[in-house]
């Protein structure tokens, strides 16, 4: 049994950035390596910056792959822009998938959701 096993509930980390990732490499190995404890990392990015390299980070279209070629265990982040939250009569899809990241870890465990 591993250290995270015993464990009902994912721990969440908030990123809040007001700029472009400039190190995306080391980032995406970063994200693979953290995808294997129960973690989601959710990133809100603040002003009027292009957030192109965070939203590829977010793997919505694909499984997020580090450079050596080993892919991401689970989808583990979600992005929202600052602009999505101001303008958005309800929670952004960003933050609606945050319930689904639990079902899919529990899934991927084996383990009833």
């Amino acid at each position: 049994m591993d250290a995270f096993s015993c464990f009902s509930a994912i721990l969440y980390l908030l990123i809040i950035t007001d700029g472009e990732i400039t190190d995306l490499d080391q980032t995406r190995q970063a994200i693979v390596n953290a995808s294997k404890p129960p973690m989601c990392i959710i990133i809100v990015g603040v002003g009027e910056v292009d957030f192109k390299a965070v939203e590829f980070l977010d793997g919505n279209s694909s499984v997020l792959i580090s450079v050596t070629g080993e892919p991401a265990a689970w989808d583990i982040i979600q992005f929202v822009s600052s602009q999505q939250l101001k303008n958005a009569p309800q929670e952004p899809d960003g933050l609606a998938e945050v319930p689904k990241q639990l079902v899919s870890y529990y899934k991927w465990q084996w383990w009833p959701p």
